[in-house]
């Protein structure tokens, strides 16, 4: 059969992720493209005997490449012999944006590949008093123009007929560039035998590495050699090719200049400087209440099913060291992360909807007016709120953020934000000392928000002493797509909770089986005197275990904050990730208990006793201290790492490490000695 790879590209917002899921279907992959830390989505579709690879390109307004999405996009698109270079590219244009949609769809035809424009969202266009005429679009340009409603997968069938029939691209070059720069573009394409608008394209990049290799050498020189400033040569195409797209969109687009638009009314309460706060922090409170009253019933189902499963197990498998390794270690370590999984879902489920329907753009331009006075840029918004997913991706999506004083404190504070990882800590620990009240408003998810405002005062007080330390005299902007409010899709959402909740799931599971082992094999076996002679593999009860033994050596260390040896192995072990907390404290709680009662670990946490104080190990003082420490404490080898790469530098880890777990360490003394 037939290949042929399909590149979808797009403003962000455009609709791009729903029209690739309508054609792929759940024939759909996700990765890093190779050496970056840019995802990629791959998916393939056949039509009528032909194989067609469909690759989902970052978003981006240009090809002159600001961030590390877009300078993929360039990559590919100016090299043939890139594994992901298209035969045939779909341009998918906002009905709502058109101006800026065209700007980038010539940028595209001029590099000379087939390429067809498809102009989505058209689902209630003569509602919104829009007409499109695509004939004439299609006339000017030469090219197909295909209609599409992505959501509703209106006019996907005719999409595929007219990437199957085939079509002629006619070489329309969209821009002249301009007289003065004629002989810096002739010789490179002259020496390389390019097309000149690809010529013109290299010497307009600011940073070489965006151009490839065999021709970096030469366009340096030349650029040196003409005295080129390659802004300018940004500034003159933008220019030149929004005037005739102005021209051009009044020809084939018209809009009722007297119709208010739902987005234009409700952005109104939004956006407003007091409604729009207060709407913010009102579906904020509703979502955390939501996280503990939807799943009650899940979670009592998991847990119900392990303990089966390991009481099952028990009488089943013979006696022996690994049968009490599975059902007292690997079992409940991943019992333990497996209840949170609800909580999460339901988190990301909201966040997702919120994504979708296009509300999140109001939250950044909301939160702007606040991050600026404090050294971050509108555009840190963006991580801090992929934050409450996971501070590795949050932290790489800093890369659009030009300056790099704000990037850097972007990436320095981000790690405050509660991300997923806290969530299962949080959420046991809550539970265990706040009592759940009645009804759908309970104590329980009011102080789980107040948790996620704690991080985020504190990324207002780290980032305003960062910014009082580091000295920087450039000033950026926020620029922001505002899309039009829709119902969210609900395909997108459901697999994109399906990936989130699955990469949690796979990424917390294969640390906590690991860790489940060690701690399992540490807290079985001790070394002990019998006949004159140590043995070092002797099966001894959990205090006096080699783990008993190195829980007590730190333990001084913790005392102060209302641990004991149990909890602080919890807290080391939290340091490879912060979720294996619960799994650590699940097998070690599994290890002490002798099994006659078969409880859950709520509740053999609860009857805990402290060895140090005589009164239960969960108590008020106990908990707060808890939650503050893991609310502020760096506990993520993995994000430490992300941030070496992103700072190439070690000492901004560092410091982060020891600044945010020596302010998680003081604020925990404080609030134990206060409530004890």
């Amino acid at each position: 059969m037939i290949s042929k790879t399909i590149a979808l590209i797009g403003n962000p917002n455009a609709g791009k992720t729903t029209l690739f899921n309508q054609l792929s279907g759940l024939h759909q992959k996700t990765g890093n493209y190779p050496g970056i830390t840019v995802e990629k989505k791959e998916g393939k579709f056949t039509y009528k005997d032909t194989d067609y690879r469909l690759i989902d390109l970052p978003g981006i307004y240009s090809l002159c490449p600001s961030s590390a999405d877009e300078e993929v996009v360039l990559t590919i698109l100016t090299n043939p012999d890139n594994s992901y270079y298209p035969d045939i590219i779909i341009v998918v244009a906002d009905v709502h944006n058109m101006k800026r949609s065209l700007f980038l769809y010539e940028q595209i035809k001029d590099l000379k590949i087939p390429t067809i424009l498809v102009i989505n969202q058209i689902d209630n266009i003569e509602k919104e008093g829009i007409l499109i005429r695509e004939k004439n679009l299609a006339d000017y340009f030469h090219t197909p123009v295909v209609l599409v409603s992505s959501r509703k997968g209106k006019g996907i069938d005719l999409l595929k007929e007219t990437i199957n029939n085939g079509f002629i691209n006619e070489s329309l070059k969209t821009f002249q560039y301009p007289s003065e720069f004629k002989e810096a573009v002739k010789e490179l394409t002259n020496l390389f035998k390019i097309d000149d608008y690809l010529a013109w394209l290299f010497l307009a990049q600011t940073k070489t590495s965006n151009i490839p290799l065999v021709y970096r050498e030469k366009v340096t020189e030349i650029v040196k050699k003409y005295k080129l400033t390659p802004k300018r040569l940004q500034l003159k195409e933008t220019i030149l090719r929004h005037r005739q797209i102005d021209d051009l969109v009044e020809k084939v687009v018209y809009k009722d200049p007297n119709y208010q638009t739902f987005t234009n009314k409700f952005d109104k309460i939004a956006t407003h400087h007091f409604w729009g706060y207060f709407l913010f922090f009102s579906i904020l409170f509703l979502i955390f209440q939501a996280l503990f009253f939807l799943s009650g019933y899940p979670q009592d189902w998991i847990e119900t099913l392990f303990a089966n499963t390991s009481e099952f197990l028990e009488t089943f498998l013979p006696e022996g060291p690994i049968s009490e390794l599975i059902t007292q270690g690997i079992i409940p370590g991943i019992s333990g992360v497996a209840v949170f999984v609800p909580q999460i879902a339901i988190l990301f489920f909201f966040l997702l909807i919120m994504e979708e329907s296009g509300y999140m753009a109001r939250v950044v331009f909301l939160m702007d007016r606040w991050f600026r006075p404090v050294g971050l840029n509108g555009k840190s918004v963006v991580p801090l709120l992929s934050g409450a997913a996971c501070a590795i991706p949050a932290i790489m999506s800093a890369r659009n953020i030009e300056n790099s004083k704000e990037r850097l404190i972007t990436i320095l504070v981000t790690p405050f934000i509660t991300c997923s990882a806290r969530l299962p800590v949080y959420s046991i620990i809550i539970a265990l000392i706040i009592p759940k009240g009645s009804g759908i408003f309970n104590l329980q998810g009011i102080v789980m928000m107040i948790m996620y405002l704690l991080g985020v005062i504190m990324v207002f007080i780290s980032a305003s002493l960062a910014n009082k330390l580091m000295k920087s005299h450039y000033k950026s902007y926020l620029i922001l797509d505002m899309p039009n409010y829709k119902i969210p899709f609900w395909r997108n959402v459901f697999y994109g909770l399906f990936e989130k909740s699955l990469s949690f799931i796979a990424n917390a599971g294969k640390i906590i089986v690991a860790l489940s082992v060690i701690l399992w094999a540490l807290g079985k076996f001790g070394s002990l005197e019998e006949n004159g002679k140590t043995n070092y593999l002797a099966d001894v009860t959990l205090e006096n275990s080699y783990l008993g033994h190195f829980g007590k050596a730190i333990e001084p260390v913790f005392i102060p904050l209302g641990y004991d040896w149990k909890i602080d192995i919890g807290i080391l072990s939290s340091f490879a990730a912060r979720e294996v907390f619960v799994g650590t404290i699940a097998s070690i709680y599994s290890l002490e208990d002798d099994g006659s009662e078969n409880l859950k670990l709520k509740e053999l946490m609860r009857k805990d006793i402290n060895h140090n104080t005589m009164k239960p190990t969960f108590n008020l003082a106990t908990g707060i201290s808890i939650l503050l420490f893991y609310a502020f404490a760096m506990q993520c080898v993995s994000t430490l790492a992300v941030v070496r790469k992103e700072t190439n530098s070690w000492k901004w880890p560092t410091i982060q490490l020891f600044y945010m777990t020596g302010i998680a360490y003081l604020v925990s003394l404080l609030a134990y000695q206060l409530l004890k």
